[in-house]
């Protein structure tokens, strides 16, 4: 049973946090004064403390720091009617959960309580897989314990060491294309090239072209003659991303070259042998475009032999501490509050891994060294930032020239000035911020 202790100079406040406590099966200790918190303390394992912050003899803060000398995996909750933002910030410094402000409603302490033991839960099955993990089941290039996750892992070391032609599927931003180079590097073609492309990045003719390669003079611009990525992949692994958005027609001369193990170069007559290992991904059901005559039924059932799902980032929320702690290695001198932890924890996720990845280092490049909450995009923030820049740009009907001078002074702007910082934002050399800018006419701002 969960045990707690209420510790407040006001018996009344205690009695009503532990009947209201109790009424949830929870055990609840009383202490109505500092020294004598201290002494239940030392002699109880309480899972989660409830102290007030200010109190005669020994305050809150020292409650807080007793206890994590005493017990570190004791939970403690600061209660006041005296919170100021120093003093919240001051108690979560020193490893306070969390902070409530008199008057309250119980039912936000309860809150509070539920997501500590909910967490508590999170971590103690964590600590369980990974006593029961042996190193041939981890996955180096994925982050996660979950069971979930973990169950990607089985398949990727199942399928890895043989040739079986895979399909990755899951929602954009999952990490198909870490599972792909994942089973590539666990195969016996782990020396040769891993040759991957993007389906749904190019028109048809120029995704023929990079995947047959072509002959010199086999159509305007083909100055010399090219390899495709089908022979560079030769003796490798070819990454299909996203074939659900292969043209129909590009399906059926894909298929020839599963068959035959030949291409044809655009414009050629030789046949060139070919050997890869198919890998492909997808996030759309390929079912229903099977339906719509917009994926050919033969195909997918070339490609479709040993199928991995990947979940989406709101199915294994128990990866997501982990992922911020990955994510945030890149930046040394950064932590994160408990808050915006929460936050970040409790966050859907439409985009993603990658979008946590994106809204970790995006905070990291703009906030001091501790990330608040304050710090953290808005939800409405987050989905205008996932919309693709790129449509509204067409839709603007803005020029490549005007785009890239609005966002040197937009990078300037989020830098406060710094140019170091907004050559970062830009992911540029200071030397080449500066260069542009003069390319500009803004040579003035450049020497601010």
């Amino acid at each position: 049973m969960t045990r707690i202790l209420a510790v407040d100079n006001e018996e009344k406040m205690c009695r009503l946090i532990k009947t209201a406590l109790e009424m949830e099966s929870f055990s609840v200790d009383m202490a109505v004064s500092g020294p004598e918190a201290l002494q239940k303390i030392k002699a109880v394992d309480y899972d989660i403390v409830i102290t007030d912050l200010k109190m005669n003899e020994v305050d809150g803060l020292q409650v807080l720091d007793f206890t994590r000398r005493t017990s570190p995996t004791t939970e403690v909750v600061m209660i006041t009617a005296y919170a100021t933002q120093d003093t919240a910030l001051e108690a979560m410094r020193r490893g306070a959960y969390d902070y409530l402000i008199k008057p309250f409603k119980m039912d936000e302490l309860l809150l509070r309580v539920q997501r500590i033991l909910k967490q508590r839960d999170i971590e103690q099955e964590n600590r369980k897989l990974k006593k029961l993990a042996i190193s041939p089941v981890d996955i180096p290039e994925i982050v996660g314990k979950s069971t979930r996750i973990r169950h990607v892992f089985e398949q990727i070391n199942r399928v890895g060491n043989s040739d079986t032609t895979v399909i990755i599927r899951g929602e954009s931003g999952t990490g198909k294309e870490l599972v792909a180079r994942a089973i590539h590097n666990r195969s016996h073609r782990k020396k040769q090239a891993f040759v991957a492309i993007n389906c749904a990045a190019l028109p048809e003719n120029l995704l023929e072209s990079e995947l047959f390669g072509y002959e010199k003079g086999a159509f305007t611009g083909a100055f010399q003659t090219k390899k495709g990525l089908f022979e560079m992949a030769d003796g490798g692994s070819l990454f299909l991303d996203e074939i659900g958005d292969m043209p129909i027609g590009l399906q059926a001369k894909l298929l020839r070259v599963l068959e035959n193990n030949e291409v044809i170069h655009l414009g050629g007559h030789q046949r060139i042998h070919v050997d890869f290992r198919l890998i492909s991904a997808t996030n759309q059901n390929l079912e229903k475009l099977i339906d719509k005559n917009q994926f050919r039924s033969d195909l997918y059932y070339r490609i479709n032999i040993f199928p991995i799902v990947l979940p989406p980032l709101r199915q294994r929320k128990e990866d997501i501490p982990e992922l911020i702690q990955f994510f945030l290695r890149r930046f040394p001198d950064k932590t994160l509050s408990q808050q915006a932890r929460r936050q970040l924890i409790e966050y859907d996720y439409p985009g993603n891994v990658r979008e946590l990845e994106n809204i970790i280092t995006r905070v990291a490049l703009i906030s001091d060294s501790i990330i608040e909450q304050v710090d953290l995009p808005a939800p409405q923030e987050v989905e205008a930032q996932e919309a693709d820049p790129i449509d509204r740009i067409l839709d603007e009907g803005i020029t490549l020239d005007d785009l890239e001078r609005q966002l040197i002074i937009k990078a300037i702007e989020k830098a406060s000035g710094n140019k170091s910082k907004a050559a970062q934002l830009l992911g540029i050399t200071r030397r080449r911020l500066y260069s542009m800018m003069e390319r500009w006419g803004m040579a003035d701002e450049a020497d601010s």
